[in-house]
């Protein structure tokens, strides 16, 4: 998931499970299920929250840079078609079963219906997935693997049953390509019962450590939005690098699952990015309405995810912490 961060169509946000059996490496990120926080090691997987994300590209290899939207202006919202800048979401897992792994496989097409084996490498990766319910209480960051004909293919396991949409964020190596995030529909087979989105929060707690939102997300307005991480009350100030930054935030919008994936202001190495216990960035929420946010960050070689619901347009904001889970995933 570009540092920085402008708010583009996402899932979603968005981490984590991973692990793959193709191609070019296998890679499991933090994941949020049935509403708690998740916290995973250098390579598996494991279970928590929610999900939401607001996207923009900055310096120091994220995802392609993007303007902000000026003031007044809609930002663009991400992940709500399948097909777009003549590139197409192929996702040949339709359904699976509630409770019991799958292999989730898809390739990317472009307008000539052949599939995309080339791409640029964002925050240490090719492609990010993010997998999310659409009552936006489950929510996986993969990375899944390719193989040599493009298609990608990652071991995943669903809680529950009901709707789930699959965001496919990726800039195609083709000089001048810009970054796309492409959405489709995946159905989950079993006994179904929607959840309530949590209710907004400024703190959210998992195994342990306390992240802090301030800030205001802003419906066509940038705004900045700073998440500061404590452990057990002490702020956090040697926090790791994962995928190229300090922190990753995603923003999912309820209703439609419109994908925004924001990425922190500077990177680690660069001389004037600290740490933590701050992670600051800037965001552009592209309507009113609720919205949820997943920020994944790395302490003493475990990835988590804090999860937080806010509304945009309203002046109320927050975190929602939940379940904390803890795994391993492969990068």
């Amino acid at each position: 998931m570009q540092t920085g961060a402008k708010i583009t169509a996402f899932a979603a946000a968005l981490a984590a499970t991973f692990g793959a059996a193709y191609g070019v490496g296998q890679g499991v990120d933090p994941v949020v299920a049935d509403g708690r926080p998740a916290s995973h090691d250098t390579h598996a997987e494991a279970s928590s929250g929610a999900s939401g994300a607001p996207s923009r590209a900055d310096e120091g290899g994220g995802h392609a840079e993007h303007e902000p939207a000026r003031e007044g202006q809609a930002a663009q919202a991400g992940g709500l078609q399948i097909t777009e800048g003549g590139y197409t979401l192929d996702l040949r897992t339709r359904r699976i079963e509630a409770g019991r792994p799958a292999d989730l496989r898809f390739t990317i097409r472009d307008g000539k219906g052949r599939a995309v084996t080339s791409y640029q490498r964002e925050h240490d990766k090719e492609l990010h997935l993010i997998v999310a319910s659409r009552d936006l209480v489950t929510y996986r960051h993969l990375h899944p693997a390719r193989a040599a004909d493009g298609t990608w293919s990652i071991p995943v396991e669903l809680p529950r049953a009901g709707g789930y949409r699959v965001f496919a964020d990726f800039t195609p190596a083709k000089k001048g390509a810009e970054n796309l995030t492409l959405g489709a529909d995946l159905a989950a087979s079993g006994p179904y019962e929607p959840k309530d989105l949590p209710v907004p929060a400024r703190t959210a707690e998992v195994d342990g450590y306390q992240v802090e939102l301030a800030g205001e997300l802003r419906p066509g307005a940038s705004g900045e939005l700073e998440l500061t991480v404590l452990r057990d009350g002490r702020p956090v100030t040697d926090l790791e690098p994962y995928l190229g930054a300090y922190g990753h935030l995603v923003a999912l919008r309820s209703g439609d699952l419109a994908y925004l994936h924001v990425h922190p202001h500077g990177e680690p190495g660069d001389g004037r990015t600290e740490p933590g216990p701050g992670i600051s960035f800037t965001a552009t929420a592209p309507s009113a309405g609720s919205y949820r946010l997943f920020l994944d960050f790395k302490h003493e070689g475990v990835v988590r995810t804090a999860a937080f619901t806010v509304r945009a347009g309203d002046g109320e904001h927050g975190g929602s912490g939940g379940d904390g889970g803890s795994g391993t995933h492969g990068h």
